[in-house]
């Protein structure tokens, strides 16, 4: 065995351990650039972390600021929503408060017009005309033949007669004397005493202003054929609108009939309607209303057609009326069963009765009758 190769052993054992540490710096160097590496992920991950870190607290903040905001907000809307609500209950009660007021109008109003058609009641009954139409002979001479118009107008005159009234208090009485002279002459006395059998009654004439006795006749010509309408409003063209009232006022299920000519105001919105029979004008005259087919259904104020004159207007001054207030100058208390005569109180008077007081005035006063009224013949009476 040589020297060579008692050393060899040596030097491969040597290289051997020369190999295995270059394997494992080889294999700490592929560690250490696995670590490098990792640490450089690691370093990412942590700046983008810290990234998204500093994004989530600038999102936290902006999120807080719009919390903030959205509680402002919140808040404002919920001062505007209780100023609202509040404005709307003073509305609701401003709203109560004005019906409420509005109803005791209402029914002030009510009373006032329950009133007003008492009195308007009282006044028609109080200048209601009684007159007592005359007997008249008529004599048939000859048939008069219908003219073509006969049946399209209605006529009638009508004589109208106020007669003037006032209103009497206890004590006073209305005396009308047949002759005006003897009117004239009571007048000029200042007084008369009555003796009525312990009792005088002083008696003092006055002289009486009323209103003239008014008298005319209305003569009154109404149309059977023509019917007035107003209240069409100008939806459409004139001729179309023509066409429309002539088709709406034609038809028999509402009442109309064959229409003649049409007459319509598209400024005013009134016209009349001429049928070719008479009694379809009367007919819906009586229902106020009619409904003409427009664009709509519209509601039309319909109405007769009529005219009329004043004729024979004569008035007259009750010249021969005076007034008279009476006391009694005994303290007892006054039965009117004295007796007296009408030539004893007014000298001039030219009728005279004796009788008691009571029956005297029944006989000559008409205590009957509404002391608002007098008749030119009569001497109306109001007791105290």
């Amino acid at each position: 065995m040589s020297d060579s190769d008692a050393v060899k052993p040596l030097v491969n054992g040597k290289m051997d351990n020369i190999d295995d540490e270059e394997q494992k710096l080889s294999v700490a160097k592929e560690e250490l650039n696995k670590l490098t590496k990792q640490l450089e992920k690691a370093e990412d991950e942590k700046s983008r972390l810290q990234l998204a870190k500093l994004s989530a607290e600038d999102s936290k903040k902006e999120a807080s600021k719009n919390v903030m905001v959205l509680q402002q907000q919140g808040k404002q809307r919920q001062e505007e929503f209780s100023k609202t609500v509040k404005g709307i209950q003073n509305d609701i009660s401003m709203l109560e408060k004005g019906n409420k007021d509005l109803m005791e109008k209402l029914k002030k109003s009510q009373a006032k017009l329950q009133a007003k058609k008492s009195e308007s009641a009282t006044l028609q009954q109080r200048f209601k005309i009684y007159v007592q139409i005359p007997e008249k002979k008529v004599k048939f001479t000859h048939k008069v033949e219908d003219s073509d118009d006969s049946g399209q107008h209605i006529k009638g005159v009508f004589t109208i007669a106020q007669r003037p009234s006032v209103l009497l208090k206890g004590g006073q009485a209305l005396i009308t004397f047949e002759e005006e002279k003897v009117a004239a002459q009571i007048l000029k006395m200042a007084k008369c005493t009555v003796s009525c059998d312990k009792d005088k009654v002083h008696v003092k004439p006055k002289s009486l202003t009323l209103d003239p006795f008014v008298k005319f006749e209305v003569h009154l010509d109404v149309s059977t054929k023509t019917l007035s309408f107003s209240n069409v409003p100008f939806t459409l063209t004139e001729e179309r609108m023509r066409d429309r009232l002539e088709i709406s006022f034609s038809k028999p299920s509402r009442g109309g009939g064959e229409v003649q000519r049409v007459d319509y105001d598209k400024h005013t919105g009134k016209g009349q309607i001429t049928f070719l029979n008479s009694g379809v004008a009367e007919r819906l005259a009586l229902k106020r209303k009619y409904v003409v087919d427009m664009d709509r259904e519209v509601n039309v104020k319909v109405d007769l057609v009529y005219n009329y004159k004043l004729k024979k207007f004569q008035t007259s001054r009750m010249r021969r009326t005076c007034r008279i207030t009476w006391r009694f100058t005994s303290r007892s208390p006054v039965t009117m069963e004295g007796r007296w005569s009408a030539s004893s109180m007014f000298p001039g008077a030219t009728r005279s009765r004796p009788s008691s007081l009571r029956t005297w005035l029944r006989w000559r006063l008409n205590i009957n009758k509404r002391p608002s009224s007098y008749d030119t013949s009569m001497l109306m009476f109001l007791s105290t």
